[in-house]
């Protein structure tokens, strides 16, 4: 089992753009036009899936929101912060 991040950690950590929102970390990403939330909603499943690691991901017209957490440690833990990366890196 992973140790949860505390919140100076998370602070500390968390990539440009992500915020502590509770036992999760969660980004909004914008785009210009729906299917390209959708596109890189779908990259980003594929990551998840890869690292079977699922977050949230909510997709709205021009943004697509993601929340991260590990629900079985019961907050943010390093594997969070890992996700939070790779899809900043695929977007």
């Amino acid at each position: 089992m992973a140790d949860v991040l505390s919140d100076e950690e998370i602070d500390d950590r968390a990539p440009e753009g992500w915020n502590q929102e509770g036992d999760e970390i969660v980004r909004t990403y914008e785009f210009d036009e729906y299917l390209d939330g959708v596109e890189f909603a779908s990259e980003a499943a594929e990551i998840a899936d890869e690292e079977f690691h699922h977050p949230e991901i909510t997709i709205r017209y021009d943004e697509v929101a993601i929340a991260l957490t590990s629900h079985e440690e019961g907050g943010v833990t390093d594997q969070d912060i890992q996700m939070a990366e790779h899809f900043d890196d695929a977007r």
